[in-house]
């Protein structure tokens, strides 16, 4: 059995949700990442805070990535996976949320974050394609 601590990539770090999206962008960088999980004051998940929603949500409005922090741009209910979680249910969340990036707990802490380049690595093609379609696609209007 394939879990979600076995794909993830380790090395996931917080955001705390008091930093400015500058520092945000700065910690990316550092890593190499495209998303971060948002923690409150307690390291509970809070939120993901991707490099989109810095570029979209704060630059292309006219706001300061210095003056905004990272809770701000929280929005919704985070969703995570356990670390034991077989891939399969690691498909199913990320398919029925529509979503790229899932970080990985285990303990009640953050211990990996499961990307599209990790299901990549570690799925079969028909898998990958399968979840593709189903995240990506987009209902049309009308």
């Amino acid at each position: 059995m394939t879990t979600a601590g076995d794909i993830m990539h380790r090395g996931a770090q917080w955001i705390p949700a008091h930093e400015t999206l500058d520092r945000a962008a700065q910690l990316m960088r550092e890593l190499n990442v495209g998303a971060l999980p948002i923690s409150d004051e307690n390291e509970r998940l809070c939120g993901i805070l991707t490099d989109r929603d810095i570029v979209v949500g704060c630059v292309a409005v006219g706001h300061d990535p210095a003056r905004v922090t990272a809770g701000e741009m929280a929005k919704g209910t985070p969703r995570w996976i356990d670390a034991n979680a077989e891939v399969g249910e690691v498909l199913r969340e990320m398919r029925e949320h529509q979503i790229r990036r899932l970080p990985v707990i285990q303990d009640k802490r953050l211990v990996g974050m499961i990307s599209e380049a990790d299901l990549a690595r570690h799925l079969a093609d028909d898998q990958i394609a399968s979840w593709a379609g189903s995240v990506y696609a987009r209902t049309v209007p009308g």
